[in-house]
Order: structure tokens, then sequence, then C-alpha cells
């Protein structure tokens, strides 16, 4: 079956925060919204048909979680990773972020350091700092636009001996899908000074141009002692507001440490609707995904290109995973507030300030989502071609 990913989609009816909020967040309603990471793309319809054959039922009460569901996410890894979680060990979230809280709730103390690399996802550092832990950040090395771990600074930091290491694998924003190799030597160092690894795997299914995901808990079973993994169908189906991801843990202990705060809330059950639309995602949708993964590439090359030919003063290193594109554009000399203000005001656009993905290493960044039809695109590269030219005097 042939998907149509350049079909556009009104959401401003929708309640999608992504419009609705912008403005707010922005200061303006007339811009085009490449923020925020989900997609202007309608889900699969596999997803549609199990929903709407729920909602026909007519009934919404206590919802039971079969066996099935967990057995189709560790299916699902299996196809697509090469590795088969344990299904017992796997728990329902209502969400990778809930659950990056709750780990540096349950995992460590307060006042404690929690070690992670950056540029990042912003909110690592709110997870940790909302529950008065400190962020222990290690930049990663850029070389051309490409980023790797600085092993150096890592161990460094690991002798500071922080209760947790949370990654972003594969990562946003730089793009990268971690090697076997890189993930081991971070898992081995981790377990060296015994830190509890949390692997956010969020992305892991948008790996792009031939790359591959390696989940770091397959790397060894050493590491796979030390590693929570987090997963989720939200990101690579576009279902985040049905609110559901897996955890996979290690052990029982940490398992049930963690449930113990969620139980105590009464927080342990999908809703309605969440049960079905993670099962068909991850039982009929790969023929879905595939095509996805063409589109974004498809537009990633696009922009990559327009860029090259008309805007050289913004560069973009070619993203080996997600629909995140992280922009250096330092070469228009628009420091601090000056960059997203020039965005929102003179190109029309808004996008997600670097610095909001660490201060100091998102200086002179952009990041835009690009996971919309390409006439999206199109316009939001005329409107930056067009903002670029009279900044420049061309």
């Amino acid at each position: 079956m042939q998907f149509d990913f350049n079909q556009p989609v009104d959401r401003w009816d929708n309640f999608a925060a992504k419009y609705d909020e912008m403005e707010a967040r922005f200061g303006r309603k007339d811009l085009l919204p490449m923020w925020i990471a989900d997609m202007d793309l309608r889900t699969a319809p596999a997803i549609l048909e199990a929903m709407d054959a729920r909602n026909k039922q007519g009934v919404f009460g206590y919802t039971s979680r079969p066996d099935s569901y967990f057995e189709a996410v560790c299916d699902w890894q299996e196809k697509r990773n090469g590795w088969r979680p344990d299904r017992e060990r796997c728990v329902f979230a209502l969400g990778v972020v809930p659950a990056l809280c709750t780990f540096v709730r349950e995992f460590s103390r307060e006042g404690d350091e929690i070690l992670f690399l950056t540029p990042v996802y912003g909110e690592f550092f709110d997870s940790v700092e909302n529950w008065g832990r400190k962020p222990l950040t290690v930049s990663l090395r850029e070389e051309e636009g490409r980023y790797s771990v600085d092993f150096e600074a890592f161990e460094e930091a690991l002798k500071r001996r922080p209760p947790l290491f949370i990654l972003c694998n594969p990562h946003n924003p730089v793009g990268r899908v971690w090697t076997p190799e890189e993930l081991r030597r971070m898992g081995e160092l981790c377990v060296k000074y015994q830190v509890l690894m949390v692997s956010d795997e969020i992305h892991s299914d948008l790996v792009l141009f031939g790359h591959r995901h390696t989940p770091l808990a397959s790397v060894s079973e050493e590491i796979a002692a030390h590693t929570i993994t987090c997963t989720s169908a939200t990101k690579t189906f576009n279902l985040a507001g049905l609110q559901a991801a897996t955890l996979i843990f290690p052990n029982e202990q940490l398992q049930n440490q963690y449930q113990k705060f969620w139980k105590g809330l009464d927080v342990h059950r999908n809703n309605c609707f969440s049960l079905v639309a993670v099962e068909a995602a991850f039982r009929q949708g790969e023929e879905w995904v595939d095509q996805l993964l063409d589109h974004l590439e498809s537009n990633i090359l696009y922009v990559e290109s327009y860029l090259k030919e008309h805007i050289p003063e913004i560069s973009l290193r070619r993203p080996e995973c997600t629909y995140l594109l992280w922009l250096n554009c330092k070469a228009l000399n628009l420091p601090g507030d000056a960059l997203p203000r020039f965005m929102v005001e003179k190109a029309r656009l808004a996008l997600n300030d670097g610095r909001g993905f660490g201060a100091a290493d998102g200086e002179g960044f952009m990041r835009m989502n690009i996971a919309c039809p390409r006439s999206t695109v199109e316009e939001a590269m005329k409107r930056l071609r067009a903002a670029v030219d009279q900044h420049m005097g061309r």
C-alpha cells in the first residue's frame, strides 16, 4: 500500500500544542510551526482502524492490558533491532519524560549530580532540576558538524560518582546514531564506576540513510544488567497525545522500586485508545514506517541541497536519525537572543532555539522539524532564504 505523506493536514482545529501554543511561546500566530517534535502527518491507517473499532464499542471503562501488548513491543524490538527484551521486565509509563523524572526521584538523592551529554533534549535538564538534582554535563565533541563523545571528559565526570547517566540513543538534537563501539565504551565505563544507565530510545525507529540502531542493553550482558531502556511507539507513529511508553528494566528490584511510586498514585493502566493503538502500530505498522523514513530522507536531502545552493550561511550535517535538523547559523553573526528573534520576526518560522539544548553547546544553532509535507518544507526554505538575503544585503 502506498501512503501519502505530502497531503496537508490542518491541525489548527485539533488542539495541537505545536499550533495552539505557538503564540504564547513565540509571540506571533502567523509563523510556520516547525518546533515541537511531533509530525504534521496522519498516523498509520492500521492504527486509525484499531481506534475506530474500539470507539464503536461505545464503552470506555477501566482498561485491562493483555499479555499481547508487551509481546508486540518485544516482537518489534527483535524484528527491527535484533534484541529480544524480557517481557516480564516491561512496564507501562505515561511517557518517557515522566519516566525520566521518576528515575531521578527514585534512584538518586536531592543534591546529587545526574550525568548526560550536551547539547541534548531540554527535558533532560528539567527532569533533573525539578527534583533538586544538578546536571553534570559533558559536551559532545564537534568536528565539521559531526558529534562524538569526548571519552576522557566522560570518564572524568564518572569519577564524580553520579548515580545516573541518561543517554539519548539515538541522539536529539545532533542526529547521531551511536555505534556499537561507542555504546560499549560508554557502557563499560559506567559499569566500572557503578553508574546506572538510562537509555532514552524513543527515536530508535527513526534511523536514516542506512544507519542501524543499537539498543544499549543489547551490547553485552554486563551492560544490560546496568541499563534501563525507554522506548515508545509515540514518536514513530505520531501518537504523543495518547501518552504511552514502555520501560524495560534489568532486574526486579529496580522495576519494583519504580512501580511502587506510580502504583502509589494508582497510575499503571493504559487508556483504552493507547492500548489498541500501540499494539496495532507494532503489529501492522512496519510498511508505514518504512515509507515514512523514505519521506523524511527526501525532505532532508531537499533542505540540504537548498541550503548549499541558496543559503550557504546556514550549514547542516546530514542527520543519521530523527526528523529534527540541527542548523548551524553561526555565520549569520546573530548572537544570543538575536538569532531566535531573527527566525521569528524576519523568517516567520517557529523553530527551537539551540540554547534550549544546552546554553553553551547550543549557541548559534536552531532545531527544525521536517516531519511534514514537502510543501511546508519548501515554504520554510523560501521564507528563510528571503530573510537571510535581506540580512546579508543580497
